[in-house]
């Protein structure tokens, strides 16, 4: 076992979406097409000197022109768990869709951790092209182009340590610089891999969500998150409904806003 303390794991659900059936989650779509809704979160990591924030989501705005049921700003999901917005130091966006980097005037005094491949891609060329720029804000891009500029960035490449107990990783597929959150827990090494695979089903069936830059990045991903992981329980999908069931409410009266990832799951 590392030398480390482990960090509590926490997902913030903050929006969802009911109108989403099986046939809009899968490439090639699904034979039943019963219906499978996604949820929004964000993922705070709380260690003994430092939190993290993984993503920071949309608002209410946003909500509305995406046609999303909104439940509260992602700030205030996190306040229910001690964690102050202006306290932030760090915020590691795994990639910069709109449900992933908005809200980006909610962290005054945090740095943002993001992949160079990421940046890249969403303030270059493939942007001509609708279906590529389709998940995209250009108010959100360009807001992170300002950080950048304001030396409030820190780019990785590839697979980095952020802190002991905490690294981020490239895998791509889903957007071009899309990068997982491996932690270390009570439970060993947890991965948060937000987009690498939206759903469970998505991973253990190898069938990848239609949104993405690469189809073989992606498939190839879900590898890359079994190998990061220290059990395939300690992989977290980034929309799927069933985090909320699998895992406990680390308070009552906090079912279905929070729950604690780094707890023993309540149905494996």
């Amino acid at each position: 076992m590392p030398d480390l303390q482990p960090y509590e794991v926490y997902a913030v659900r903050y929006a969802h979406n009911p109108a989403a059936t099986a046939s809009h989650n899968f490439v090639g779509g699904d034979p039943h097409d019963a219906p499978m809704p996604l949820d929004y979160f964000v993922w705070a990591l709380k260690g003994p000197d430092r939190t993290f924030i993984i993503d920071t989501g949309f608002d209410e705005p946003m909500a509305r022109k995406r046609k999303r049921d909104f439940f509260r700003c992602p700030g205030e999901g996190l306040k229910t768990i001690g964690i102050d917005p202006d306290s932030v130091r760090d915020v590691i966006l795994t990639h910069m869709h709109y449900d992933h980097c908005g809200n980006y005037d909610l962290f005054p005094n945090a740095r943002f951790h993001l992949q160079d491949e990421e940046m890249a891609y969403c303030t270059g060329r493939c942007m001509c092209h609708g279906a590529l720029r389709m998940p995209f804000e250009v108010e959100d891009v360009v807001a992170m182009v300002r950080k950048v500029f304001d030396g409030r960035v820190a780019f990785h490449t590839g697979a980095a340590e952020i802190a002991p107990g905490v690294s981020v990783h490239h895998v791509g597929g889903h957007s071009k610089g899309l990068q997982v959150v491996r932690v270390w827990t009570r439970r060993g090494w947890l991965v948060v891999a937000s987009d690498a695979s939206h759903f469970y089903a998505n991973m253990e069936q190898g069938r990848a969500f239609p949104i993405l830059y690469s189809l073989g990045d992606t498939l190839e991903g879900y590898d890359t998150l079994r190998a990061l992981a220290s059990e395939r329980s300690t992989i977290i999908p980034g929309h799927d409904p069933l985090v909320l069931k699998r895992y406990p409410a680390p308070a009552p009266g906090l079912e279905g806003v929070v729950v604690r990832l780094d707890a023993d799951p309540i149905d494996a």
